[in-house]
């Protein structure tokens, strides 16, 4: 269990003692204290942090433990490490994603993936030399180190099912992963995914025994299911390929987050580094980007400002973002103040 699940208030003191106990150094606890004032009750969040070498070892640990400290309506716990993102039987510490097309060249889209700290790379199967003749035209896969990035092949280009199991075989045929990227656009102006042959093709491959990796509109009811036959992740697009518009489709992203039984990666759309720390603010495991790297003046420094953006967005969901109130708060009240000041 990570630590992204463990904001429901179903999670109580006892939980902590539990989590503590198999070895985090630090949780980071927030409680909500409830008291009354002038007959009506207040919540206050009061952030404190329990030093977890107390509890390792005692599973049979008392939650009075804790609450001695406050009286806990609920908690959110954060391991002072961030979490892995797991696919299939794979765990990555990066949680983004890059494709490799626009860019200028080979070498600049070498250096882009390393300063982004990826560890998952899509290509377009229909660029790469699967031959193994270094074809000089089609030579991208030399300049993707296999030992430092999980190769993810994508069917790109693919009008319909048949097109994607063909191009899926081919790869695989060929030596690469049997993990994969799925797509299926058939038209080329505005590069949707269709649904129908998407959810087709994917049952089929993993019956095959790929790991499939589905782009997506953002339908709650196509992502659940894809679930159901199998697919290692989902990929809503939140905007057109390549459009640069960021998330449009925020309400339904937010849907098969809330639904999804496996990770949700947000593909396609994402123009600048806040979009990309938005959809990780909204719960995704992960976002894919390419065009708003490939095409920046200096692809290293925005592959490095679309890392530390996931980063920051990953590490408030799990943390917890404060609420949302109608009216306004005081982060300096003057009350006591008054209260204390002479006559």
């Amino acid at each position: 269990m990570g630590p992204a699940e463990l904001h429901s208030a179903q999670y109580r003191q006892r939980t902590i003692c539990l989590l503590a106990a198999e070895g985090a150094a630090l949780w980071s606890i927030r409680a909500m204290h409830r008291e009354t004032v002038n007959s009506a009750q207040q919540s206050f969040a009061l952030p404190f942090a329990i030093a977890a070498k107390e509890l390792v070892g005692r599973r049979s640990a008392e939650p009075s433990r804790i609450r001695s400290r406050h009286d806990c309506e609920y908690v959110s716990v954060m391991s002072d490490k961030p979490s892995k993102l797991k696919i299939a039987d794979r765990e990555f510490t990066s949680r983004l994603l890059i494709g490799t097309g626009k860019f200028s060249s080979n070498e600049a889209m070498r250096d882009a993936l390393v300063a982004s700290g990826t560890e998952i790379v899509t290509v377009a199967l229909r660029r790469a030399d699967l031959s193994g003749k270094h074809d000089p035209f089609a030579n991208i896969l030399d300049f993707i180190d296999p030992k430092k990035f999980l190769l993810l092949p994508n069917t790109s280009g693919a009008r319909d099912a048949d097109d994607a199991l063909r191009i899926a075989r081919l790869a695989a045929s060929a030596g690469l992963p049997t993990w994969v990227k799925l797509e299926i656009h058939p038209d080329p102006h505005y590069l949707l995914p269709d649904p129908v042959e998407t959810l087709a093709a994917a049952e089929i491959l993993v019956k095959e025994g790929f790991t499939v990796l589905p782009y997506i509109n953002a339908d709650p009811v196509l992502a659940k299911r894809l679930q159901d036959v199998g697919a290692a992740t989902v990929m809503p697009l939140g905007s057109p390929i390549g459009s640069n518009r960021g998330i449009e489709t925020r309400a339904q992203i937010e849907i098969i987050i809330e639904q999804a039984t496996v990770p949700v990666v947000v593909d396609a759309g994402l123009g600048a580094p806040s979009q990309a720390a938005e959809a990780m603010e909204m719960g995704a495991d992960a976002v894919l980007v390419n065009t708003a790297i490939a095409i920046a003046s200096d692809p290293n420094r925005m592959a490095r400002a679309f890392k530390w953006a996931v980063e920051a967005g990953r590490e408030a969901r799990e943390i917890g973002l404060a609420e949302k109130h109608r009216n306004a708060s005081a982060t300096s009240p003057v009350s006591e103040f008054f209260s204390s000041s002479p006559g």
